[in-house]
């Protein structure tokens, strides 16, 4: 497996194309739609736009996402980008953070220097990771991908690969939103491989979530899983996003303000 350093610099022509489709959005018709309840409101979807074509500075992002030391691999064929930071501490644990969907690798970038070098952050050194943060297969600059099937099953085996690549042979795991699915996985699959598993979305592969009750649950942990009932259209974007995605990507690819739309609603939900 070869493992290359890597920076993001996306060409200035791709910056200016942005704008120039930006600019000319042909905004669709919209009914009475002031409370969201036909999706994303046309006037909130505008004042975004406007800011991201007039305000939002991508060279400042780039900028601070290549402060951390990024890489490329392939592994079993499959492209993957990931952050890999190492602890400051007398014996940092390794982890992996998994991220979900519409979300990013970069949503973590509040918490990687706190898990990093908590002794900067009022914590204790002993306390520290080395912090391994994967863009899912298809996310970001892990893809494109060469192929289709690539699920939370064959990623946990994906990054076992990469941990041991990188000289870890036991880690702990985390996820959240889909990075859960990846996370659980690993703990039943590859045991001998993970410290722990934690997960910030109560999910377990082919478990109810309420099959347990709620009888043994803290407060915390019960608001956690009451939050994630959010009336009967937060997840209709699973089904056309796992039955019918070519198709949707015809539209999302060729319009960024679609693309934003998209986003946009299942990130407010």
């Amino acid at each position: 497996m070869k493992i290359e350093q890597f920076k993001i610099d996306v060409p200035q022509s791709e910056i200016d194309a942005l704008r120039t489709r930006l600019v000319n959005t042909r905004w669709a018709p919209e009914p009475d739609n002031d409370d969201w309840s036909y999706g994303v409101n046309g006037t909130y979807l505008r004042k975004l736009v406007t800011y991201w074509q007039d305000v939002f500075d991508w060279r400042a992002q780039e900028a601070r996402i290549n402060c951390l030391p990024q890489f490329r691999t392939q592994i079993d064929g499959t492209p993957i980008h990931f952050i890999h930071v190492r602890g400051m501490g007398p014996s940092p644990v390794p982890i992996i953070l998994n991220h979900g969907w519409p979300w990013t690798f970069w949503d973590f970038q509040d918490i990687i220097m706190k898990l990093v070098d908590p002794a900067a952050h009022g914590g204790d050194p002993a306390d520290a990771f080395d912090v391994v943060v994967p863009s899912l297969p298809g996310f970001t600059f892990s893809g494109p991908l060469p192929r289709n099937g690539v699920g939370y099953i064959e990623t946990a085996d994906l990054w076992v690969k990469l941990m041991r690549e990188l000289g870890y042979d036991r880690f702990v795991a985390h996820g959240g939103d889909a990075g859960a699915f990846v996370s659980a996985r690993l703990g039943h699959a590859h045991p001998e491989s993970i410290i722990g598993v934690h997960l910030s979305f109560p999910i377990l592969p082919g478990v109810p979530h309420d099959a347990g009750g709620q009888v043994d649950l803290t407060p915390e942990e019960r608001a956690l899983v009451e939050g994630q009932d959010r009336g009967p259209g937060a997840f209709f974007h699973v089904l056309t996003n796992a039955f019918d995605p070519q198709t949707l990507a015809w539209a999302l690819h060729d319009s960024p303000v679609g693309l934003a739309a998209w986003i946009l609603l299942r990130r407010r939900a």
